[in-house]
């Protein structure tokens, strides 16, 4: 029997995007098969705002990540992680739930720790990792863990045990329906559609970077440039203004809530290489020119770049050198052939089904749990 009569499942995830847009889209497909879900999160996912857990249990724990500070803040963080554990361990005794699956990052610690705290009613718990590089949360939790499930086949850093199975990245429903969907690559002289994304430090990179290496490409290649382009508020009038110096045709915005609709309209993008970005350009089929964050724990976003075959330019040539990423772009722009080999390779990476194929794991742990 299913629904609000039964053990909830619980989810873990919070912090960026990146850890709780794959954690949605697990909960909207276990929803969808009659479970009940619950949430344990931080206050920074917004997880109130979540269409998805409207209406559902939602712990916000207190936590803090311990890697890259100082002594003092670490050691604050400690206290704070610790807190979070007790309020978990609370949570977890009233719903007793059969299953736990963590999405890595601090706000899955505190959850998992009390789920190993629980002696014999300790759920099965599941891990997930995004990224090509096991997390170092994901490496700490990996001994309290049952299953791993990963987001790439080819992930580093994975212990002995427990198991683990490759299903994909949960992307959000309208990212997944734009599996299969046709790419036509631009025509000589064509407009070429450029979609430009990031988080606030990739805008502000790409705000500074872009516009002076397309400065040096020929004038009529850049007359055929349509930059769609994420831009910090602070640069938004200086980006423009450049763009129309150069005779470039721009949209700007600090933030673009269609991005289903933005993939689909892009001959190319130019993004950070976040679990999540990649995972979404793989189910889209699209030209990348990825940006790895060089400053990301164990340079994880490199991986993820070249585990979908993209072009990759590091941030240092990126920011640094515009007339190296003139050169790398002008040869590519001016190809058809190029774009339509750079979107098959991508696409040949897609996992349009993750949600599904990490529900399948859930239900099969939970079939196990209860015949125990």
């Amino acid at each position: 029997m299913r629904g609000d009569a039964v053990r909830p499942i619980v989810i873990a995830a919070g912090g960026t995007g990146g850890h709780f847009f794959p954690a949605e889209a697990l909960a909207s497909e276990l929803i969808r098969r009659g479970h009940r879900v619950a949430l344990m999160t931080d206050a920074r996912s917004g997880a109130e705002r979540s269409a998805v857990f409207a209406g559902r249990e939602i712990f916000v724990l207190p936590g803090a990540g311990i890697a890259g500070r100082g002594v003092v803040r670490g050691a604050k963080a400690v206290l704070a992680l610790a807190r979070g554990t007790i309020v978990a361990r609370r949570a977890l005794a009233q719903l007793n739930p059969a299953i736990l699956v963590g999405f890595g990052g601090y706000p899955s610690v505190p959850p998992v720790l009390a789920a190993r705290l629980m002696g014999r009613r300790k759920p099965t718990i599941i891990l997930h990792e995004q990224n090509a590089v096991l997390g170092r949360a994901n490496r700490m939790l990996a001994r309290f863990a049952d299953w791993i499930a990963l987001g790439c086949a080819q992930t580093r850093a994975l212990p002995d045990r427990p198991p683990s199975r490759c299903t994909g990245n949960p992307v959000r429903p309208e990212i997944a329906a734009l599996a299969g969907s046709i790419y036509v690559a631009p025509e000589p002289d064509a407009p070429l559609r450029i979609l430009v994304t990031g988080g606030s430090q990739g805008a502000r990179i790409f705000s500074k970077a872009l516009p002076e290496a397309l400065g040096r490409l020929p004038p009529a290649l850049r007359a055929r440039l349509r930059m769609t382009q994420q831009c910090r508020p602070e640069d938004l009038d200086r980006v423009r203004a450049t763009y129309a110096e150069l005779g470039i045709e721009a949209e700007l915005s600090p933030f673009f809530t269609d991005m289903a609709h933005r993939l689909t309209n892009t001959d190319l993008v130019i993004a950070r290489a976040g679990a999540s970005t990649v995972a979404e350009l793989a189910i889209a089929g699209r030209p990348a020119l990825l940006v790895p964050f060089p400053h990301a724990i164990d340079n994880h976003q490199l991986d993820n770049a070249r585990a979908i075959d993209a072009l990759v330019i590091e941030q240092s040539d990126f920011e640094n050198r515009p007339e190296f990423l003139a050169e790398k772009l002008r040869p590519r722009l001016e190809s058809p052939d190029w774009f339509i080999i750079a979107a098959h390779a991508i696409a040949q990476h897609a996992m349009p089904d993750a949600a599904s194929h990490l529900a399948d794991l859930v239900e099969t742990a939970l079939t196990k749990e209860l015949t125990v």
